[in-house]
């Protein structure tokens, strides 16, 4: 990176002050909830030399995670909070050519300067708006003469950073944050509630062990102290608050919208059109990103329906070639994420259907301004509650892929392959009356399968039948 001198020189100090208000005060406050992730974060941010990178869908608290990170390591890691600096790359000084390529070898030569010899934290919010970023972290992480520590962050998903973090493989280990799941907003709005936050960690070790033995004990599950035993005033709080996930959503900030026109068009402008006008443009250089909104927003109408693309080419007035096309594009920007179906072929030699799921329910809530109504719509809900358990299987450890079986009309909501022949068929019947399963046991026979799942409503409906677990939405949820 070839250095030329700078011929705006800026005052690195007026710049930095607001971002840093801890500078000048003996303390400042910061969200007190930690999400859970925050604990591996921050004890990597201390053991390890590499970068931090932290990515994920606009406004679910990564900003947030950097604060909380600052304020430990003034608080209890003892750090002086001079050597403490944060800053944001949206920040307008950077809109112009010369201070975007000058700022950040700037930065570094200041702060070596007023901190020499000194261990500096680093904290980068959206770094992506840093035209060759990768680069210039590159060059310092690999300058052992300066004692730098790299966090970062960026508001667009690990495919969007891909091609940039190739020249900093070795260097980065990544966290992609996700809106909150069940468990995590169960923690937010329980605090208090011991009994109940006692049971979601039982139920989380539960779901863990699973991931990690593939199967179920169920001679554990069977006896007086199983994991999933619970009072019914503890599924009478947890199905409450499923109602109100349902609604409600994983974006934190928008949990405080009231009105509902407010809370669509924030969740709109964040979600939507900045992530696709914006994130997507910048990373792809995409050029027709108004049709790409088009079929985003005619995916949200049946969330897990199989796509036919020629109907919905017909409906939105875009070619069937081009929808090919936006569907990983969409997948890029956390939007939405598809599911192939089943097939024992391999997996780059697949053709056929494919399935979409939202990334997060409120989206569609608040597009649709549905509030409350969603929960008076039982056919909705079903495919909410599928939607749902689509989000917490994408995050059981060791999946290699998650499909769905369809013979006939009967289908298998979601396979997942674990490799070496291991499969779990997972059936979401979220009703009053449990329909036909002759499809999952004739699967689990078919390919010598030992464990399957069929996640319910009604708790009347839990427990072992066979060596299938039925267990219903608000608990399975827990598992992730």
């Amino acid at each position: 990176m070839k250095e030329t001198e700078n011929p705006y020189p800026i005052n690195m100090k007026d710049i930095l002050q607001p971002y840093n208000p801890w500078w000048g005060a003996a303390n400042f406050d910061t969200q007190a909830f930690k999400r859970p992730i925050y604990g591996d974060i921050y004890s990597n941010l201390l053991q390890v030399k590499q970068i931090i990178s932290i990515t994920g869908p606009r406004r679910i608290g990564k900003t947030t995670i950097l604060k909380q990170m600052i304020k430990a390591l003034i608080d209890e890691h003892q750090s002086g909070p001079g050597q403490i600096i944060y800053f944001s790359f949206d920040d307008p000084l950077l809109f112009t050519k010369h201070a975007n390529e000058h700022f950040f070898d700037d930065l570094m030569k200041w702060a070596d300067t007023v901190h020499s010899g000194k261990t500096i934290y680093f904290f980068f919010d959206e770094i992506q708006r840093l035209e060759k970023w990768e680069l210039y972290l590159k060059k310092y992480y690999d300058l052992s003469t300066f004692p730098f520590k790299f966090v970062i962050s960026g508001s667009a998903s690990s495919p969007i950073f891909k091609k940039s973090r190739e020249s900093l493989m070795g260097r980065i280990k990544e966290y992609h944050l996700k809106p909150f799941s069940f468990r995590e907003f169960v923690y937010f709005f329980s605090k208090e509630n011991t009994d109940l936050l006692d049971f979601v960690n039982r139920a989380y070790e539960f779901g863990k062990n699973l991931q990690h033995d593939m199967v179920i004990d169920w001679q554990a599950l069977e006896t007086a102290r199983s994991p999933l035993k619970f009072t019914t005033q503890i599924f009478t709080d947890l199905t409450n608050l499923l109602n109100r996930y349902f609604v409600e959503g994983g974006f934190p900030e928008a949990w405080d919208f009231k009105d509902i026109v407010q809370k669509q068009q924030y969740l709109y402008d964040n979600q939507i059109q900045k992530v696709i006008f914006e994130d997507l443009v910048i990373a792809t250089e995409f050029r027709k990103p108004e049709n790409l909104k088009k079929f985003y927003l005619s995916l949200i109408e049946q969330p897990g329906q199989e796509i036919n693309l020629e109907n919905t080419s017909g409906k939105i007035g875009v070619s069937r070639i081009m929808l090919q096309k936006y569907l990983p594009m969409l997948e890029m920007t956390d939007l939405v994420k598809n599911v192939p179906r089943f097939s024992k072929r391999a997996f780059k030699f697949r053709r056929g259907s494919v399935k979409c799921y939202l990334v997060d329910l409120a989206l569609r809530n608040a597009i649709l301004k549905l509030g409350d109504k969603i929960l008076e719509d039982s056919r909705m809900l079903g495919y909410y509650a599928e939607n749902l358990v689509f989000n917490a299987l994408s995050n059981f450890m060791g999946s290699l892929e998650l499909s769905y079986c369809k013979e006939g009309k009967s289908e298998i909501d979601f396979i997942v392959n674990l490799g070496r022949d291991r499969l779990i068929p997972v059936e979401v019947k979220y009703s009053e009356n449990m329909s036909d399963l002759s499809l999952i046991k004739a699967f689990m026979k078919k390919y010598d399968q030992q464990t399957g799942i069929v996640v319910t409503k009604s708790l009347n409906d839990a427990g072992r039948k066979d060596n299938i677990l039925f267990v219903p939405l608000a608990i399975f949820l827990l598992f992730f």
